[in-house]
């Protein structure tokens, strides 16, 4: 006779390998459909600077040390990417009035567009591959990503 919790303990540890295992997936088939889709919208911005323009969309202006935080980065890493964002004109920098030494970064209005037209090129890059895909299932899916990606984030916060 089997003990049930072995059992679950064993079919939870099988469970959590098949869900690694497609996470892994997900992120290279991503990653590859991204580089293959033959649009130029899906690579008029890299994914730091749709990443960064995103939050500021949502967010509104922010100094170098929220971004690292918000982003799970480095300062010193953000403030790179920042930097080749500022040549590229998707973002302005101004005096952080809270500390005179920093700098509140804000999208400029080319990398909102560009942005956009990254999401909108995404947006219905994701309609086709999920098309036949019923409008619950990919709600469920949408759920449990936003799900996920939360208890990432909340994993990756330093404590």
């Amino acid at each position: 006779m089997t003990d049930d919790r072995s059992q679950e303990t064993g079919q939870d540890e099988i469970t959590l390998g098949r869900i690694e295992t497609e996470v892994a997936l997900l992120m290279r088939l991503g990653e590859a459909t991204r580089r293959a889709t033959g649009t130029a919208e899906h690579r008029v911005l890299d994914r730091a600077a749709y990443v960064i323009l995103r939050y500021l969309d949502t967010a509104g202006p922010q100094n170098v040390s929220a971004l690292a935080a918000r982003l799970n980065l480095d300062g010193s890493t953000v403030t790179r990417q920042v930097a080749a964002m500022q040549r590229d004109g998707l973002i302005t920098r101004t005096p952080d009035p809270a500390d005179g030494r920093g700098t509140v970064v804000s999208a400029a209005p080319a990398g909102l567009q560009r942005m956009a037209a990254v999401r909108a090129a995404r947006t219905r890059l994701y309609g086709d591959i999920l098309a036949a895909w019923s409008p619950d299932d990919r709600a469920t899916l949408a759920e449990l990503l936003h799900r996920l990606n939360e208890a990432l984030d909340s994993r990756n916060r330093p404590r």
